[in-house]
């Protein structure tokens, strides 16, 4: 599967959140990280070249600061241009559809605050509609939204755990059993122990994430020949 990561933000060199989440996905072969502000400083999108980027990878994500309940006004213009009349509406061909789309957000409210009652009174599921609609409209797969919430508030355990469900949100399987984190988690160990010398725990760790997964399947015949019987 490959990852388009469409990320915006007017300052990213300044923004420690962005920082952070993008650092940690350098080397991933099959994640493209694309910054509009970097490549379109004029503001002049290549439309074309945007579209068959689109068609080349299988899941689409925008990262962005939420900006007064929406993305950055580059974003904005992107999605005008780029999914306008021919290719995202207009016709009926669905040059998208059946790909997956998601949003990674960086808020700056905590997330008590986005709920009836709350400051912000709505929740980030009702003011994301028009990315939800987007989708629709483009016949793609909308999933879970990633919402980081006060990152510079976190301590260092809440990063490394959002960091986790960044990179599935980026690279697992839509399917979230338990067996497709498993078979995601050990992929992940392989690829950081082909790059270091220090095998022993990860081996250790993958070790036993197949044990365990060896005994649930065992454990699921048991109870598959009880319920037969």
């Amino acid at each position: 599967m490959r990852t388009l990561l469409i990320t915006s933000h007017p300052d990213m060199i300044e923004s420690g959140s962005q920082q952070y989440f993008l650092s940690s996905i350098k080397n991933q072969e099959d994640i493209t990280i694309h910054h509009l502000e970097n490549l379109y400083s004029k503001r002049e999108i290549d439309v074309v070249k945007e579209q068959e980027l689109l068609k080349k990878h299988d899941r689409i994500i925008f990262q962005f600061p939420f900006y007064w309940y929406s993305g950055t006004p580059l974003l904005k213009k992107w999605q005008d241009e780029v999914l306008g009349e021919g290719f995202g509406y207009g016709t009926r061909r669905k040059p998208l559809a059946g790909k997956e789309f998601g949003l990674v957000m960086m808020i700056g409210v905590a997330e008590r605050e986005y709920q009836a009652g709350g400051e912000e009174l709505f929740t980030i599921s009702e003011l994301t509609k028009p990315f939800q609609a987007m989708a629709n409209k483009l016949g793609m797969i909308y999933l879970r939204p990633l919402s980081v919430f006060q990152f510079f508030y976190m301590e260092e355990e809440q990063k490394m755990n959002i960091l986790i469900r960044y990179w599935q949100l980026l690279t697992m399987e839509k399917d979230i059993s338990l067996a497709t984190r498993e078979e995601w988690l050990i992929e992940q160990l392989q690829k950081v122990a082909e790059h270091t010398t220090e095998t022993g725990t990860l081996t250790f760790a993958m070790e036993q994430i197949q044990e365990n997964r060896v005994k649930i399947d065992e454990l699921k015949m048991v109870l598959d020949d009880m319920f037969l019987e």
